[in-house]
């Protein structure tokens, strides 16, 4: 009788580990798997931005081309754009891709300043095309930027809540980054009338 008592004992005490571990296991389960689903809306949301941010950077050769048929353009300003599309190739955070991108920005602004001083450039189509695409292309980048922040918003929340944290931190999930202006862009210029009144 002992014995038999003894065998009801060890079946129970495998029943109670084994719905502990089915417990842990829908419970684990799902929550990964929510995870997965979630950083890869984060990873597809992210490849958007880049691949928005190629594009404009993929314009840049024909405006510098089209500038320098009208002008004796600044060796300078091509090595900067060149480095800044550079930079966009070999981002590899949200980080450095704003940096790099704030980088083409100013190398665009730089090829305006040169524009301005040519009236037949800012007449030419092929100028005036290509400077819609770059603003269609801002435009572009600024709505994958806000789709790649908000699929950050949703994963991270999710991260931190209980008990998603605790799985996360065993399966190494971990936060995601931003996608956030540089410091330089969030520097306004400033506009100065009183300079031309002398």
């Amino acid at each position: 009788m002992n014995r038999q008592y003894s065998k009801k004992k060890g079946i129970g005490a495998v029943g109670i580990i084994l719905i502990i571990v089915a417990a842990l296991l829908i419970l684990i389960v799902p929550t990964y798997n929510r995870l997965a689903g979630s950083r890869e809306n984060v990873n597809e949301a992210y490849a958007q931005v880049q691949n928005v941010v190629q594009r404009r950077a993929d314009l840049i050769p024909n405006l510098v081309n089209t500038v320098k048929g009208y002008s004796d353009y600044e060796g300078e300003t091509l090595t900067k754009v060149t480095e800044a599309r550079a930079g966009i190739n070999h981002a590899s955070s949200p980080k450095e891709l704003a940096e790099a991108n704030e980088e083409l920005s100013q190398a665009v602004r730089e090829i305006n300043v040169v524009a301005e001083d040519y009236p037949d450039l800012k007449a030419n189509t092929q100028y005036t095309q290509l400077m819609d695409e770059l603003a269609g292309s801002e435009n572009r980048i600024s709505v994958e930027r806000g789709n790649y922040n908000q699929a950050v918003k949703e994963y991270n929340s999710d991260l931190k809540r209980f008990p998603t944290n605790l799985i996360a931190g065993i399966t190494g999930y971990k936060e995601a980054e931003y996608f956030q202006a540089s410091e330089k862009a969030q520097d306004a210029p400033t506009v100065d009338f009183n300079s031309d009144k002398k």
